[in-house]
């Protein structure tokens, strides 16, 4: 009997069962709501005036997300791969998606234990990582998984590069500005930003050269950035 129960709670949990598609639009629903009320409850008049429904919204989540963790920790050992009680439970708790849906109510709790401000802020940031529940019913995310294992080569060489240039022209930069801008240009960290905007070609414009030789550093960053991606894009497109 209770094995029968394992069972059918296993399949109606799993994205794809007929019979469980009502449960699977439920989540995603009350996912795609949870993070709208995240981003919603940085709107002061609208948290004023509705903080209610949102505490009491956000103790229903909870609420259903445990119980989910938990049928899937105990149906888990229907899967051959965890099919060993405490275990295979152990390896199943371990794998990515167990512990995005962990995720998802754990930090909930954690004021309870911690009543600090700090830990409430945390919270409210881990609230909005329920998005990442939707990979588990998403085809694109096992799309975008596959794309990342046949390019890793190319984007690690990329990463390697713009590191790499990244930390010559940041300390390029705070040799030559340093003296004129200490403010602003205080360390070689503080230049990094300057060298992450204009690689990204964005410029956001709270940090730029005015000495002639940082403005020559900076013209060839940016020309070297520009480079940079056309040359990774260009050699994607032949293969």
């Amino acid at each position: 009997m209770s094995s029968g129960i394992k069972h059918r709670v296993h399949r109606l949990l799993e994205p794809g069962d007929d019979e469980g598609k009502y449960i699977d639009i439920f989540i995603v629903c009350l996912i795609i709501l949870n993070v709208t009320a995240v981003i919603l409850e940085t709107v002061w008049w609208i948290n004023a005036r509705f903080s209610y429904f949102f505490d009491v919204f956000e103790m229903f989540s909870v609420a259903v997300f445990t119980v989910e963790y938990v049928l899937r920790v105990w149906s888990c050992t229907v899967d051959p791969r965890f099919r060993d009680p405490i275990r295979g439970r152990l390896r199943f708790m371990v794998t990515p998606l167990a512990v995005v849906d962990l995720l998802a109510f754990l930090p909930f709790y954690l004021p309870l234990l911690l009543p600090d401000t700090r830990v409430l802020r945390a919270v409210r940031l881990f609230r909005l990582f329920r998005i990442m529940k939707l990979a588990r019913y998403s085809e694109s995310v096992d799309l975008f998984v596959d794309v990342l294992r046949m390019k890793k080569d190319e984007l690690l060489l990329v990463f390697v590069s713009i590191m790499i240039l990244l930390l010559v022209s940041s300390t390029l930069m705070y040799e030559v500005e340093h003296d004129a801008q200490p403010d602003k240009i205080s360390s070689i960290p503080a230049a990094m930003w300057w060298g992450l905007v204009t690689l990204a070609t964005v410029g956001y414009g709270d940090m730029f050269p005015v000495t002639p030789a940082g403005k020559l550093i900076g013209s060839v960053v940016v020309m070297l950035g520009i480079g940079l991606f056309a040359l990774h894009r260009g050699s994607s497109e032949e293969k």
